[in-house]
């Protein structure tokens, strides 16, 4: 795929994403720098992901990972593997941005060439987590402390 994998998360100390259908903390600002960064551009997300939002996102195309060949919402477009969203997004507008479940950001990850992570200093009970960065193949290329959190960017790594 020639079109940039960009993963885009907001991530705790202990890489809590999410408890149950919710994000752990409220941090003014932070989803506003998700808006920011998303406009324009095709998300990628799991059902999971998409039922706790409940709505398309005005200004992204959607494409869904579900395993439910039956399932279907208004206004996205639904895939069945991370393979199939990378296909479609490849013919749609701007990058592509994985933006959660833990399993999409999982399967994501060996494509993706850049993580922006907002590190949230907390430590919150959760069922989802981030999938661990392998310092070998990403490294920061920029840390910008924000009100309530750190906004890193990660670059993948020249591939040997």
């Amino acid at each position: 795929m020639s079109k940039r994998i960009v993963m885009v998360a907001a991530v705790a100390r202990n890489r809590v994403i999410g408890n149950g259908p919710d994000i752990p903390w409220k941090i003014p600002g932070e989803q506003a720098e998700f808006k920011r960064l998303t406009t324009g551009h095709t998300l990628v997300i799991g059902r999971t992901t998409y039922e706790s939002i409940g709505r398309p996102l005005p200004g992204r195309t959607t494409i869904v990972l579900t395993r439910s060949p039956t399932w279907s919402a208004d206004g996205v477009l639904v895939t069945h593997s991370f393979f199939d969203a990378l296909s479609r997004a490849a013919l749609l507008p701007g990058e592509v941005v994985v933006a959660g479940g833990a399993q999409v950001y999982a399967e994501a990850m060996p494509f993706a060439s850049e993580q922006i992570i907002s590190e949230v200093p907390v430590s919150p009970p959760g069922d989802a987590f981030y999938p661990e960065i392998d310092p070998a193949a990403w490294e920061v290329v920029e840390r910008e402390p924000r009100e309530g959190y750190e906004r890193v960017t990660w670059l993948r790594r020249e591939r040997m």
